[in-house]
């Protein structure tokens, strides 16, 4: 599941606004939804691998199609 290099917060929000995901708010964390889903985005450079592997599985991504939004 660590297949994913760690990425900073910045990145990881445009590639899930690609994939229909929009903010809903903003602090220490960045929560987004895609009307069907919540993702908590925290907010360092880089998001661990496994933070990050975990985010996309709770986004119902694949970490192949995660790394072809980057």
């Amino acid at each position: 599941m660590s297949e994913l290099q760690g990425i900073s917060h910045l990145r990881a929000v445009k590639a899930f606004e690609k994939a229909g995901f929009r903010v809903l708010r903003q602090g220490k964390h960045i929560t987004m939804t895609n009307g069907e889903r919540i993702i908590t985005i925290p907010r360092a450079n880089p998001v661990n691998s496994f933070t990050m592997a975990g985010i996309v599985k709770d986004a119902g991504l694949s970490s192949d199609v995660f790394k072809r939004l980057l």
